[in-house]
This record gives C-alpha cells, structure tokens and sequence, in this order.
C-alpha cells in the first residue's frame, strides 16, 4: 500500500500514473523515454524525501516499505518481501548487543547471523519495522541480506524454467536412503568392487598419483580445511569411505548443501593423510569472515580452500572477508580461491565494465543525475546492453573508486526493458559515510532487450565496475552496442596473497552451450595429463584486478582513483581441473572453479606435507613457476600463468616422506592388580607410539614427564628405535602416585616423542584417573518448564541443570528423557520435541565452562529425542542415525567426547543448550537429565554409593 505521504509527494510530482499512450518517446541509446524519465524521477522523490533514519535504510526495502514500487507497473524486482511481510536483511552495527538482540527480537526479527567482530546481524525482520530499526542510534545501516554464489557451473541452469528444486523434506529422505545404503554396504562387507571408492580424474590429470608415489607424500601433517555452502551428505561419504570419520567441523558451521561435501573429497582425493576441517560460508558475509578467521585460528588450517562470492565484495577495497583472507595468510596459511564462473573477455561469455565515469549528459529525472555514457569517445550511448540468452535471475553490481564506508559522490544502478520501462533499481544514498555499492537483480525468467544504466545522481566522477554477475553483455536487436572489458573476478579472490584458481576440464566437456550458438566447449586430457593444448573452461572468469586502496582504506595512489591510479594485481594465478567425478549425488561429474580451487589445494597439501615449513612465499614461487603455459602465451587473464601439475610442483621444492611418530592412549597397570590407580599406588604405564607419517621414524624416543606434584616416573626416557610407517612401536614405564594424592585429581603425563624428522618433537598429554570409578551414577535432572528453541537462530535456546555434593566426576553422561516416545512433533511426553533433529545443534557446559557438542546436525527430518542417552561407550555414534531411525531412542555415542568434561570438580551449574541451524521446523527441550559417576571413597569402598538428586519425568539411566 502506498503511504500517505508518498503518495501526496508523487501526485504533487505528477508521478504515480504511467504516461498516456502515445506519450512515450522511442528508446535511443542516448536518451531516457518519457516513461523511464518519469519512473526514475518518482523513484528519485523517494530518496529526495528520505528522513535521516532512512537514509540508513536499503533503498528497495524504502521503496517497499513506502509502497512506491506498486506504483511503477514494470517493476518485477526490487525487495524480496515474503508471504508473511517479512525481509531477510543484514543490519550494520556500531556494536553488537544484548540490548541490540532483544531490540530486534522485541520489533518482531528473527536472528539468522551474529558476528561480534564485524558488527553485522542477519535477520529477518518485518517490512514494517525497518525504518524504526534503522533509527536506533547504534545501527548504521539496514541492508537487503547481502546474497552469495559458489563458484560450481550447473549442467541444467539454476534459473530453467519449471525446474523444481528440492524441498527441505525431499533432500531429508534421499540423504537418509543414501546414508542407511552405505552403511549396509559397509556393514555386510561386500565385495571389493562393490566397496571402490571414487577418484577424481583431476587426480590423474595433474599428475598428483605419479607425485605421491614418486616423493612418497600423502598430505601427512597438514590440514586442510574448505568453506562453501554445506556439508550435507557429510556422514555418507564417511561411510562409503570416501572421506575420514574424522572431519573437524565447526559446531553450528555445517551449513546447508553439498558443496563442500564434494570439495573435501576432491581435497582427500589428491592429499590422502591431510587432515580435512570445514565450516559454512553461507550464513552471513560477517560469518564467512568469521569462519576464515577459525579455521585457521581456532581449528589450525593451513591450507584454505573456498569457492563463494558474496555481491558486496568491492573490486577496489580488501572487505571484511578479504581482511581476514589477509589475517590468515598473513599468520602462515594459504589460502585458494575459486576465480568465479562469470566469463570471460577472451570468450566473449562474460557481463563487465569497468573505466571511468563518462557524463553524457543526459539528465535524470526531475531531481538531479547525469547517466553515464558507456561508447566513450566513440559516440554517446547511456545503456549497457544484456544478453537476453542469459539474462534470467543475474545479480547486477555496481561498485566505484571511494573508499568502503566513506562515499561521497553517489550513483544510481537502473534497469530498463526494451519499452523504457524501469524494471529494477538501485540508489542508495552515498553523502559520506556508505559504500560505493548498488546492486539489482534481474527477473527471474529474464527478458528480452533489458539494458542497465548508471546515473551520477550527485558528486565527482569515480572509476566504475559493473558487473551481471554469469550474465553477458551482448550487442541488442535494437542497436545498443555491448561493451566488455576484462576483470570480472573480485573479492578475496583478489586478495594480494590468495590465489584466484581458473578451471580447466580434466575429463569430458561441459554438457552444454553456455548460450545457444557458443563453440563447443573444451575437453580434458584423462586419463592423461594436463599440457600446453590444455584449455581453460569458457566460463572462467578473467582478470585483472585493479584495486585503489589498502584494506583500511589509505589511498595506494593519493589523488589519483582513475583507470590510471591503484594497484594492479595479477589476477587469476593458477589454473586448476574441474568437471570431475565426486560420490556425492550431483556432483558427478562437478564442474566449475569450485572443483579447481580444492585440486590446487590439495597440490599445496602434498608440497607442505613434502617440506614441512615451507615459507608460503616459496609455495607461491613454486606454483607460478612450474605452471604449465596455456591459452595465450605467456601469462594471460584467463588461466594466469597456468595449469599446475604436482609432480612438477614437488621436483621444483623437493621433498621426502616425513615421519610422524606420535604417542598414543596408554594402558595403566596397578601392580597391587587393582583395576584403577589409587592413592599410594606404583603402577605400570603401557605407551605405544605410532608413525603416522609417510617415512620412517628413525631414533625414535619419548621422554616421559608428569606435572602432577609427587608423581614420578622412572625411567624418564626409553628408546623406541625406528618405527616404519603405520606401524607402532611399544615401552613399560612405572609412575608411583603420591598417598596423599586427592582422590579424582588426574596425573597428568606428557609425552614427548623425538625422532628424525621436522615434525618432531610431537607432544601429547594424558590424564589419567585417580580412584575407584563409583558404580552408581547420580543423577540431575532439568525441573523447569519447556523452553522453546527458536527456528534458525544462532541464539538459541537454553536449560540450566544444578550439580551438588559430587565434587569430581568419573564419567558423565547426558540424557534427553520423556515418558512416552512419538513421532509426533508437537508432543509433550517427549525429552525434546522438533519437526526436523537434522537441524540441530546440542551442546553441553560444565561449570568450569568447558564445552562439548553433543549432536551435530544428524537425524535429518527425523522427529524428535525421547529416552536417548549420550555417553562416550556407547557402540553406535549419533552421527549414524538417519531419519529412520526416529523418534531417536537408546544409547549413543556423543559428537564430542563427554570424557572431556570429568575429572574437574563438576558441582555447580551446567548448561544444555541447543542451537536450531536451518529454517522451517520449531521444537523445545522439555526434559533432560546430566548422569554423574563419581569415585567411591575409601572409606565406602565394598559398599554401594549413595545416590542424589530425583530426575523429572524419569531419566533413561545409562547402561
């Protein structure tokens, strides 16, 4: 509906009726018709009109808000408002908090996203309360959620008309199917054929098989971890064998889709003995950045892979993720990167601009604005063209040459059918403290003769980048010449020390024209190997990048921010294989520079793994200089220097297997012959030692050491010879524990392992219980009310359970209880009731705050937990369970061991919380219970424990 005050400034402007027939003016390419004059001027009176506190409001969600837009009979685009009134936005703080939180929640927000670092919340927040959210003095701006892409080519375009997409359910049920076949298949160990695990053809292609056999190097000690959508069918491909049950992934980071399924087999394809760790680059731009920064910091990466553009990443300026792309690879890792799908010059297949604003002068509107003239010096043209081929659902960017949150000159982003009709648009308001940003997006079935148009609506004349992000500017049937020029990719691919990875295919072409009528595209070498006939995939994006200022905005060439200025980086580097075979349904075969970026990855890995140390300087060099040139000689915008094959990489560097001997559980012997270590005891310490590596372990000796006061072990150090690779090597030493030691205080022992080798010396620290485990746990149950877990938020929901009299624990186990186990998601008799398990997150903190994630996203739409213990010896781990096997009931083992959270004095308030990561289902944690074993003392030993506490509803007691 449109507002009063709108439609009173509109009908004063004479603006809120199309013009009569006959009225309008042909479309030329220098001129405006009447009927786009007058849109755009109705869409100017709105930003002419705005109040201080809409200024800070996304000039779509304005116009919705105003109901402007109904007015403008062509528009189709603009504000992606849902059924409900609500739109999904990202809001700029100044400082994320509590009151901000319950502000947004109070107003009706739904909270997607937070990330304290950068001051940025996704949430989805009624249309109606966005300017009054945009008041608060601790908002700088209310944005449109900033969208992203993955870097992955569709045989069958996301935008075809009638292609339904998978429901939330759908997906649910084909994962469950796929994941109880593999672990059939796993379990009835059939036949060695049958049981083959897939390869990628990049794996052959690139030479990495005759490299591994040749420097005898598979990955060992390195990490290698990848962002992208989500890792859905995560537990399949463990079970199949495809990847390692041992996957570090952040807890509420698993995100949504099998992008990153995919990757990481690829990565464990080529690095087979790297370590693989992920998290999801989807929830917000803030948490992407947020996500980088962890897995290198927190999860220890050193190899990083994405395949994700975010829409709002400036071509000109390092943004917040290309900033902690330079924080991680500033502390060491490296960091690879998809180019990007968008095309390229060379093909003729991409949709960019860039060069410097030119006035045509032609006015705008009835306000202010001059568009900008595209034919330059050879003509006067204020419309860029698109291709009508490719011209359904393309996000349109449009950045300039002012520095990030400190714009002052503004321009306007238009787009305009072949009638004159404005058919989207974009004019924020840029008066010194916004980005130089605006971006539309076309309709999602496209049209015919769209054409966009940038308008200085006030200010100086900045150096432009627009971008139809896999679309393509074409030459129009009307006679609008398309203008193109290289450098499409951006972002943090762009960053100085990441590399933009280009794809070419390592196997056979991509299925089909990327519009009716291009040339074939190229094949792949399989099963021979990459050389100079290699030819990069036609949708490859292109370089250069230029860039005008340093990530904190200074100016690289002060004064000057024109084509002439900034910096010029070398974009893309290297080029990598894609159209590649993944066991993950849909991605076989897997095309894009999405499957690229993790076979360049991957070829890092085995080069870290070969000459561990190596600085990333030399890693670079070795990459660029061993690339096999193709395409253009020399090296070119396309493919960079060129195609990387790892047996050159490694000839280049040098390497060598590295052992890795690394000291493993030991077994703790009594010599009174009691089962556990007591007080006063001398006791036998079993320690094996295992090479992990790839080479042997030559002089291989551990020095046994303990912290605990009292504590000796003799002798301190014993030598375990040469240990061969995969094998394990054992030695006795004896620790006597200290009378006085307190019952449920650990001995603590480090053992550090030396050997031959650059990886040594590795250390590792055990704690080994003191007393009698109490054969009766005690019990503490949560007595409150439900509480509800709210749909696709990060905040969460939350119970407190109160622990008393048990000081430290032996064991602890958690339950989910309830009465009467169902399906049914609105049960009350359940321990937690929710319509889709696959959803959430579960967490466990003890009092001294440490922390345990307790499921992880599993269960798929299986509904609800009802009578489940999670206790460290159980047979069957939760990450197994598929939908299936709901309402999930019995004994499982924990994502996290709860072993981690004993020892300690657990007396005090623990806290179960849980986390709902996908929207569309609800649910509440009703009834759960902490089962606590302590020690039995002395005194009581022979004799029963007593017993504490009453658990509502009736715990499941651990077995």
């Amino acid at each position: 509906m449109l507002t009063a005050g709108a439609a009173a400034l509109l009908a004063a402007l004479g603006l809120v009726s199309p013009p009569a027939a006959g009225a309008a003016t042909a479309s030329t390419p220098d001129t405006f018709t009447a009927t786009a004059q007058q849109q755009i001027a109705a869409l100017q009176a709105v930003k002419a009109g705005k109040t201080g506190a809409e200024s800070k409001v996304d000039s779509k969600l304005l116009v919705a808000e105003k109901g402007v837009g109904k007015q403008l009979n062509a528009l189709q685009s603009g504000a992606a408002v849902s059924n409900t009134g609500t739109v999904l936005v990202d809001i700029r703080a100044t400082k994320v908090s509590p009151d901000l939180i319950s502000g947004l929640t109070k107003a009706g927000a739904g909270i997607r996203a937070v990330s304290d670092r950068y001051g940025s919340i996704r949430a989805e927040v009624p249309l109606a309360a966005v300017s009054a959210i945009a008041a608060r003095g601790d908002v700088k701006r209310v944005e449109q959620a900033d969208q992203a892409l993955t870097a992955r080519e569709l045989a069958t375009p996301a935008t075809t008309p009638g292609k339904a997409a998978e429901t939330k359910q759908q997906k649910a049920a084909r994962i469950s199917g796929e994941l109880q076949k593999a672990l059939s298949s796993k379990t009835q160990q059939r036949s060695a054929a049958a049981a083959a695990t897939l390869t990628s053809q990049g794996d052959r292609a690139h030479n990495a098989d005759i490299a591994r056999q040749q420097f005898g190097v598979t990955g060992v000690g390195v990490k290698a971890c990848a962002l992208s959508d989500g890792i859905d069918s995560l537990a399949t491909s463990q079970a199949k064998g495809e990847l390692p049950p041992n996957v570090d992934v952040i807890a509420g980071q698993e995100g949504d889709g099998d992008e990153g399924t995919a990757m990481l087999e690829i990565i464990h394809d080529l690095a087979p003995n790297a370590a693989l760790g992920f998290a999801s680059a989807f929830n917000s731009d803030a948490s992407f950045a947020d996500n980088i920064r962890k897995l290198r910091f927190e999860s220890h990466c050193d190899v990083i892979v994405d395949d994700v553009i975010y829409f709002k990443e400036s071509p000109f300026q390092d943004w917040i993720i290309a900033q902690a792309v330079n924080d991680v690879t500033a502390n060491g890792a490296l960091y690879f990167s998809s180019a990007g799908n968008e095309g390229n010059v060379l093909d003729g297949t991409a949709g960019h601009w860039e060069g410097d604003f030119v006035d045509s002068g032609k006015s705008v509107g009835k306000f202010a604005g001059v568009a900008h003239n595209f034919a330059g010096a050879a003509g006067n043209q204020i419309y860029e063209p698109l291709s009508d081929a490719s011209s359904a659902g393309v996000p349109v960017t449009l950045h300039w040459s002012d520095p990030l949150g400190a714009s002052a000159n503004d321009y306007d982003l238009y787009l305009l059918n072949s009638a004159g009709a404005v058919v989207d648009f974009s004019q924020d308001v840029q008066d010194g403290t916004q980005d130089p940003f605006e971006i539309l997006q076309t309709p999602a079935f496209g049209g015919t003769g769209l054409r966009l148009a940038v308008v200085k609506f006030s200010g100086e004349g900045r150096y432009l980048s627009l971008s139809a992000l896999r679309g393509r500017f074409k030459d129009s049937a009307d006679g609008l010449k398309a203008y193109n020029t290289p450098g499409v990719t951006v972002g943090h691919s762009a960053a100085r020390d990441a590399f933009s990875v280009a794809a070419t295919p390592a196997a056979a072409a991509f299925g089909r024209p990327l519009e009716p009528g291009d040339p074939a595209n190229p094949t792949g070498p399989f099963p021979g190997s990459f050389s100079s006939t290699s030819k990069a995939e036609r949708f490859s994006s292109d370089g250069p990048r230029r860039v005008f200022y340093e990530a904190d905005g200074t100016p690289i060439t002060p004064g000057n921010v024109s084509s002439t200025g900034g910096e010029v980086r070398n974009k893309p580097e290297i080029t990598a294989a894609d159209g590649v075979q993944t066991s993950v349904t849909g991605f076989s075969p897997f095309f894009g520079t999405s499957a690229a970026a993790p076979h360049a990855g991957a070829i890092a890995a085995l080069v870290l793994s070969g000459n561990p140390g190596l600085p990333p300087s030399e890693v670079r060099e070795a990459l660029i200089n061993t690339a096999v040139d193709i395409e253009t000689p020399g090296r070119d915008n396309v493919t960079g220097s060129g195609v990387i094959l790892a047996d050159k990489v490694l000839a280049y560097t040098g390497a060598s297997p590295q052992p890795l001997a690394v000291a493993k559980q030991p077994t703790v012997t009594p010599a009174d012959g009691g089962s556990s270590l007591d007080p006063g005891d001398t006791a036998k310490v079993t320690l094996p030692v295992t090479n992990d590596g790839d080479g042997a372990a030559v002089s291989t000796s551990v020095v046994l050491t303990s912290p605990t006061p009292g504590v000796t072990v003799a002798p301190r150090s014993k030598s375990y010879g040469t240990i061969s690779p995969g094998q394990t090597g054992v030695n006795d030493f004896t620790i006597t524990v200290p009378a006085s030691q307190q019952l449920g205080v650990p001995v603590v022992l480090n053992a550090k392992v030396s050997f031959a080798g650059a990886h040594s010396p590795t250390t590792t620290t055990f704690s080994l219980p003191v007393g009698t485990p109490s054969p009766v746990a005690q019990d503490f149950a949560y007595t409150g009310a439900p509480v509800a877990i709210p749909d696709n938020s990060p905040v969460g929901a939350s119970v407190t359970i109160p622990v008393t009299g048990v000081g430290r624990a032996a064991k602890v186990s958690f339950s989910v209880d309830g009465t009467t186990c169902s399906t049914d998601p609105l049960s009350t008799a359940v321990g937690l009731n929710h319509s889709y398990v696959g959803d959430l997150v579960g967490s466990l903190t003890s009092p001294s705050g440490a922390k345990a994630t307790v499921f992880q996203r599993n269960g798929g739409s299986g509904k609800n937990l009802c009578k489940v213990v999670f206790a460290d010896d159980a047979a069957v781990a939760f990450s197994t369970v598929t939908s299936a096997n709901a309402p999930f009931t019995g004994s499982y083992k924990p994502a996290n061991a709860l072993g981690s959270l004993a020892g300690a004095v657990v007396d005090g308030t623990w806290t179960f919380g849980v986390v709902d990561a996908a929207g569309g289902d609800v649910g509440s944690i009703r009834s759960v219970a902490l089962h606590i074993n302590g020690f039995v003392q002395p005194a009581a030993a022979g004799r029963p424990s007593n017993v504490h506490g009453a658990t509502n509803n009736g715990p499941v007691h651990p077995q």
